[in-house]
Parts: structure tokens; C-alpha cells; sequence
């Protein structure tokens, strides 16, 4: 009977100590880093040298609508998304030599990257009509928002054609959910560099989300249906909250909004920390499931914007979503042969993809890394390893009682 609960001791005691170990302040970094170049390099490197059409493979659901149309959506939903992953982190300066090294060659390939996707002359000029191509234009919109330097580094030429572009996707017509917002961001992206938006365009999102859309305890209904999905993460929280921010930075119009957003935010922020269980899993339920470390996305970006409530440390934070990054991408058949990444949550599964995924879909992945925009010196990189929720549950820690959020 004693030997039975050393062996219990000891697993609980390796379950710690591999929790907390497995995320140290002078490791952390390099291993994000590692999987951030891991990821977005075949992206942006080949668009860079107006190859993507040619390198990137396209495997599509095996219950797509349109083989041809995803097809052709696939590009700018890798670039797009990429790009708004890695944006805080070409927006920072400084860092340890390495570093500054790797970002550099990046912000010289996304300049590049920007040109060619832009350009009704490049082999990789992308496809920005079509339904899907509002989704990732705004995911381009955001990225531009994000990383002000990469906007004021394109040549003047380059900056036409974006906002032409962007502009041009007007003539689409969002979906009555979370699409919205993504019309939203492409107005907030124009209000934000005095280009000429159109605020009722991201008013009427702004409003439906606020006003009818919320249901409660941190989470949006994506519509008029409320979905048991990672949508109020992937999506609405972060599109929401910097929709938000730069109208109220230009004009002032929505404080109320932004100070329930936030709040909301926050107990969301709560909810996701804890859907992090002990070895980086987390409840593979709703749909785009195979986004992988996409669905951390609103955990990532109150991180990133020192948005987190107080309940949370942000080591612990950064130790649970290193977790998540490891558990998803440690996988080997995570990537093809050639480095892209296949269709899965554990590896290649197939099987879990909704009509609408494509290869390009999955890059959305990169949004866990909107921690890289903090320095290294910052809390969440320098402070030590500290368990997150699930970890001091299930090691048998006493943890304060979680509650709902009633906002009035």
C-alpha cells in the first residue's frame, strides 16, 4: 500500500515539475520563436519570391463546397492570417541579437510578401473576391494594424494598391455572424491611417455584438445562435476590442462599448486559462477545430495587450499556451515533408475538418504568438514558471472557487 502511493506521489510530482519546468524564462522564448519560423517561413519566404502558387500544396475538407473557389481562397488565408500572427512581434524592437537577426529577414520578406499579393502583375497576386476573401482580407487589415511599421516601410505605389484592394472588398456582403467584424477591420484599418472609412460599415458589428449578441459570462453568440465553439476567441474578442480601440482613439464614439468589451474580455480571458487541461490539451468541440493554437487566440491577444484580469498571472499564462503550442505542433506528422502544415489538431486527421478548411486555413494557428510583441524583459517572458489552473487543480493545490460574470 505505501509503494502504491509513492507512485501516486511521484506522478503528481512529475506532472508539476514538467508543467512548470517545460516553460523557464531563458528557454521560453527561443522555442516560440522556433515554432513561429517554423510555421509562417514557408508562408512568407515564397511570397516574398512570388512562389507561394507554386510551393504551397492545397488540401482541401473532403466535404468542400467548391474545390476551385477554396483553392484559390487558400493563398491570402495563409498569408493573411500569418501575417496578423506575426505582426506584434515585426512591430517590437530590440532583443537578443538572434532575434533581431530573424526578425529583420522577416520584415524584409513581409514588405516583399505585401507587394506581390497586391500586385495584378505578380504570379502570387491574390484572390480578394469572393466570399472567403473578406475573412482574410481583414486578417491582412489587422496585421497592418497591429504592426504600424510594416505600413510605413511599403512604398507609396504598394500603399495604393493595399487600400484599392481593401477597399475593393466592399462589394461583399458578410455573413450575419461573426463576419461583421471582419467587414469591421477593414474599416478600422482605413480609420486608423486617415484613408477614408466607412463607420457604418463597422458600427453595425460593433452594435450587434454589444447590444444583442452577448450572452453572458464573457461570451458572444456568433449570430442569432449560440454555438458551443472557440469562435468567441478565434474571432469576435479580438476583432471586437481593437475595432473598439481605434474608433475610440480617433473619434471617441464607443467608451461604454469598449468598457464592457473589456470586461467581458476578462472573464473570457478566465475561462479559456482554465479549458487548458494539465498536458496542453484542451475540449476539442465546435467547429474549426483543426485551427489548433487559432482557438487561443483572444487568451494570446489580452496577453499580448496586458489585458489579462488579475486572477491570472501572466506566467501562467505563458507556461499553459506553451503547453498548447507544444501538445499541437509536437506531433511529426503535424507538417508535410516540405515543411506545411496538414489538416489536424493532433497531427494529420483530416477527418476534422469542416467544409470550409483549407491548408491556408490552418495558419491561423500563428495567433498564439501575439506574445512575441512583448519584450523579453516583459512579466510575461521574465517571471518564473507558474502553473496554470488545471495543473494546481488536478496536483491537489487549493485554488480559489471560479464565478460567473453577471455585467449589468
Amino acid at each position: 500500500m505505501q509503494s502504491k502511493y509513492i507512485s501516486i506521489f511521484f506522478l503528481v510530482l512529475l506532472c508539476t515539475t514538467s508543467s512548470a519546468g517545460h516553460c523557464q524564462p531563458d528557454t521560453t522564448r527561443k522555442l516560440w520563436l522556433g515554432y513561429l519560423d517554423k510555421i509562417a517561413r514557408p508562408v512568407i519566404n515564397n511570397l516574398a519570391d512570388d512562389n507561394l502558387r507554386v510551393a504551397m500544396p492545397v488540401d482541401l475538407s473532403k466535404q468542400s463546397d467548391n474545390t476551385d473557389s477554396r483553392t484559390k481562397a487558400a493563398y491570402l488565408e495563409a498569408f493573411g492570417r500569418t501575417l496578423s500572427g506575426i505582426a506584434p512581434w515585426l512591430e517590437l524592437e530590440g532583443g537578443a541579437s538572434e532575434e533581431i537577426t530573424l526578425r529583420d529577414q522577416y520584415r524584409n520578406w513581409c514588405l516583399k510578401a505585401i507587394a506581390n499579393a497586391v500586385n495584378p502583375n505578380a504570379h502570387d497576386y491574390m484572390q480578394w473576391q469572393g466570399g472567403q476573401a473578406l475573412v482574410d482580407a481583414s486578417f491582412f487589415a489587422l496585421a497592418l494594424v497591429r504592426c504600424p511599421w510594416l505600413w510605413q516601410h511599403l512604398d507609396a505605389a504598394v500603399k495604393q494598391q493595399v487600400i484599392t484592394t481593401l477597399k475593393s472588398t466592399r462589394s461583399i456582403v458578410p455573413v450575419y455572424n461573426n463576419w461583421l467584424l471582419f467587414s469591421g477591420m477593414i474599416e478600422a484599418f482605413l480609420c486608423k491611417y486617415d484613408l477614408g472609412d466607412d463607420p457604418l460599415r463597422a458600427d453595425y458589428g460593433v452594435r450587434e455584438f454589444i447590444q444583442h449578441w452577448y450572452v453572458g459570462d464573457g461570451m458572444y453568440s456568433d449570430g442569432m445562435t449560440f454555438h458551443f465553439d472557440y469562435y468567441s476567441s478565434i474571432v469576435i474578442h479580438p476583432f471586437l476590442s481593437e475595432i473598439l480601440k481605434i474608433y475610440n482613439e480617433k473619434k471617441k464614439n464607443y467608451l461604454p462599448e469598449a468598457v464592457k468589451e473589456l470586461a467581458a474580455g476578462q472573464r473570457y480571458a478566465e475561462i479559456m486559462e482554465r479549458l487548458i487541461n494539465t498536458d496542453g490539451s484542451y475540449p476539442a468541440t465546435g467547429r474549426s477545430i483543426t485551427y489548433r493554437t487559432g482557438v487561443f487566440h483572444h487568451l494570446a491577444n489580452a496577453a499580448y495587450l496586458r489585458q489579462l484580469p488579475q486572477s491570472l498571472a501572466p506566467a501562467q499564462v505563458r507556461c499553459g499556451l506553451t503547453a498548447v503550442l507544444k501538445k499541437t505542433m509536437e506531433p511529426p506528422s503535424t507538417f508535410t515533408n516540405n515543411g506545411w502544415l496538414n489538416i489536424g489538431l493532433y497531427g494529420h486527421q483530416p477527418g476534422l475538418a469542416d467544409f470550409y478548411i483549407t491548408t491556408g486555413s490552418l495558419y491561423i494557428c500563428t495567433e498564439i504568438f501575439l506574445p512575441l510583441g512583448l519584450p523579453a524583459t516583459d512579466e510575461f517572458w521574465s517571471a518564473p514558471p507558474h502553473p496554470w489552473t488545471s495543473v494546481k487543480i488536478w496536483s491537489g493545490q487549493d485554488v480559489n472557487a471560479d464565478h460567473a460574470l453577471d455585467l449589468k
